[in-house]
């Protein structure tokens, strides 16, 4: 592979979320070029190889890093060469970062649903819109994001940042967790996404005449929550999705939890491997 086709990227910053989820920020030698939303293929170079894979963004163009949520997988191609860097440690970023998976400037209400690591893109589109506003932009569009996790440590430091960028008042975000009996302090909703989102579009007028949906992250919500927003009249090219990993790439546990007839389609942004 040759070196041209990549930027030098250093480890500058790294927060442990979980046992198996951690924030990484590098700051690469050259300034990348990409819109809030898509995701860049990094690369760890060990014996001699790269090994690669596509990550979903979380930082803005604006910031002068990149920042990506991950989730470990022990037996996984690259995510274990990750957890093993020191700061100051150098990976490979691809030069052409790419994807579809951004805003859509058609309409101004945007309903985004996420588990844990599927945050990713829209913490980027939302830190784009807040500096973007911060800097004199008229911006009309409203958000509604939807967060699901098993327990609230799984939402890392954007259960934080969302909620105080939500004081603004052009985001609601509603973080969401499914084991609510291991956390007795836990006020928020509870429950998967697909539990709780005919609920707040019909509360907060986020429905199908207006409003483009964005699912990322588990294929299991991704497919379920399609299934919800077309009996709420979504039309297809109305719901745009992200699904981070394959039936067959997921934990046992996780198979058992998804529907026996799951039809899942190939990966963009697999943050697991």
């Amino acid at each position: 592979m040759a070196q041209a086709n990549y930027y030098s990227a250093e480890l500058i910053e790294r927060t442990e979320v979980a046992a198996n989820l951690a924030v990484f920020r590098f700051r690469a030698e050259e300034q990348p070029a990409f819109a809030a939303g898509q995701y860049a293929t990094i690369g760890v170079v060990a014996d001699g190889r790269v090994t690669e894979r596509p990550y979903s963004i979380v930082s803005s163009p604006h910031e002068r890093f990149l920042e990506f949520f991950v989730e470990l997988v022990p037996e996984g191609g690259l995510t274990p060469k990750l957890w093993d860097l020191k700061l100051g440690s150098n990976i490979l970023i691809r030069r052409r970062i790419v994807g579809q998976f951004v805003l859509d400037t058609t309409v101004s209400r945007h309903l985004m649903l996420a588990t844990v690591t599927g945050v990713a893109p829209f913490i980027s589109i939302l830190r784009t819109q807040e500096i973007e506003r911060a800097d004199g932009a008229k911006l009309e569009d409203r958000f509604l994001v939807i967060h699901g996790a098993s327990r609230s440590a799984d939402f890392g430091p954007y259960l934080r940042e969302l909620k105080e960028l939500s004081l603004s008042g052009w985001l609601t975000y509603v973080p969401t967790i499914s084991r609510p009996w291991e956390e007795s302090n836990w006020t928020g909703e509870t429950g998967r996404i697909e539990d709780i989102v005919r609920k707040h579009i019909d509360q907060l007028g986020f429905d199908h005449t207006r409003t483009v949906a964005y699912a990322c992250g588990h294929p299991g919500m991704v497919e379920n929550v399609k299934g919800l927003l077309a009996r709420a009249s979504f039309p297809q090219e109305q719901i745009k999705e992200e699904e981070y990993f394959k039936l067959h790439d997921a934990h046992p546990a996780e198979r058992q939890r998804l529907p026996i007839n799951q039809k899942l389609r190939s990966v963009a942004t697999p943050n697991r491997l």
